[in-house]
């Protein structure tokens, strides 16, 4: 497995520049890699309106950008695990950025189709290289408060697009909402010149650890507990697409709310998701992993009906508030607790793959939501109510029969020998 479980609590090390640095830069990658997805989601209705499609239709560039993500996990972590974190997570972001700037050029939606298809390649890699170059330079004392802080990047990117949908939606339209997406190249810059690059990795090529890790056998070897974080991680992108990819079309399809009301809401459920994320993530360092997952999963289930099913946007705003709060809560957890599960020389692979390949089977979750709405008379809350009501309690199930993981070590060459004794 990935390490030892301490029996005491480690050594406090004071956080260094450097190790600043490098949690801004992974926390930022996966913001704006967010970000840049979520455009999507709010201009779903006026993509679709311009190329001809349904609804229904459009959702699948949705589907096939999380259905490609693994692939991206497999190819830019495997180059992060060879090359290293740093100049990958560069490249990364490069492409990606420019094909966003493509996107906004698309003539038709088959050329549009085409271009989320290689995003979610390209989107699939940051969440893998950014995490583990992350978690593998910062403070080990720290790793659940910045578990929640790189995984609100997430919400925060969504919060991003809101802020962007709402502003200027009506200005630029949706291919300028595109365009702004080439931004994330001035993150790339930032982390070429300023970021070091992962001490673990860095002492294994230096020697003190094995050249190249044994990654097929570590595979082999742990494949139970590798399939068990497929079927965790499926739930876990089930219960966020499930609430947050056709929020806003729920919001305006069905609930008929003008583009400013449905940014305010975004806006304030997105900032409900970063609180709930480093909350968890921050707890867990506390009282575990496990049972900090477990407690904000259930906990999501009763704010359901007033997320799905109240009137005006007040109390809807206040239901996605609790709802979000809640789900990426859970979600907060989840960099650390993946990064200490999976076996050593494997973390810019492994935590990142079984993470997409969830993503692959969640996701045709925005085409089957639209599908129920479209046979339940368009009632987008009762599907969104049934996907995340049934995930949220299989991720309780789930975690239940899991390990808890806080502690762990990971083998680093700049670890002394206090802060790395188990």
């Amino acid at each position: 497995m990935s390490g030892s479980i301490s029996a005491s609590a480690p050594t406090k090390e004071a956080w260094t520049p450097a190790q600043r640095r490098t949690l801004f830069a992974g926390a930022g990658s996966w913001t704006l890699d967010a970000f840049d997805f979520f455009v999507l989601v709010f201009a779903l209705s006026s993509m679709a309106k311009e190329f001809g499609v349904t609804i229904v239709t459009a959702t699948l560039a949705i589907t096939f950008t999380l259905l490609l993500r693994p692939v991206g996990a497999l190819v830019f972590g495997s180059l992060a695990e060879r090359f290293g974190r740093k100049p990958v997570l560069v490249a990364n972001i490069v492409v990606f950025s420019l094909i966003e700037l493509a996107s906004a050029m698309a003539p038709n939606f088959g050329t549009f189709f085409a271009l989320r298809i290689v995003y979610g390649v390209a989107m699939g890699g940051i969440w893998g290289v950014a995490s583990a170059l992350t978690m593998e330079t910062i403070p080990r004392r720290a790793r659940g408060f910045v578990s929640g802080v790189f995984q609100a990047g997430y919400p925060l990117g969504y919060l991003i697009a809101s802020v962007v949908f709402g502003l200027l939606i009506n200005t630029v339209g949706w291919r300028g909402m595109f365009a702004i997406g080439v931004a994330p190249i001035l993150l790339a810059a930032y982390i070429f010149f300023r970021v070091d690059e992962s001490p673990v990795w860095a002492g294994r090529r230096g020697g003190t650890q094995e050249r190249k890790p044994a990654f097929w056998p570590a595979v082999a070897a742990n494949w139970p507990v590798l399939l068990f974080a497929v079927f965790l991680m499926a739930g876990f992108n089930f219960f966020s697409h499930g609430t947050q990819d056709l929020y806003p079309t729920f919001l305006t399809v069905q609930q008929h709310f003008p583009a400013g009301t449905v940014s305010i809401i975004a806006i304030c459920y997105n900032i409900a998701a970063i609180i709930g994320g480093v909350l968890a993530g921050t707890l867990s360092e506390r009282f575990g992993r496990k049972r900090m997952i477990i407690v904000f999963a259930l906990l999501a289930l009763p704010c359901i009906p007033l997320w799905a099913f109240a009137s005006g946007s007040l109390a809807l705003g206040i239901g996605a508030f609790l709802v979000q709060f809640f789900v990426q809560g859970a979600w907060g957890v989840i960099p650390a607790y993946l990064n200490e599960l999976v076996p050593e020389g494997t973390r810019a692979v492994l935590p990142g793959f079984v993470y997409q390949v969830g993503n692959v089977i969640a996701s045709g979750n925005a085409t089957i939501q639209a599908l129920i709405a479209e046979r339940t008379g368009g009632n987008y809350g009762l599907a969104m109510a049934i996907v995340a009501g049934t995930v949220g309690v299989l991720i309780a199930v789930l975690m239940a029969f899991s390990k808890e993981t806080r502690g762990t070590r990971f083998t680093a060459a700049s670890e002394t020998p206090a802060a790395s004794a188990s």
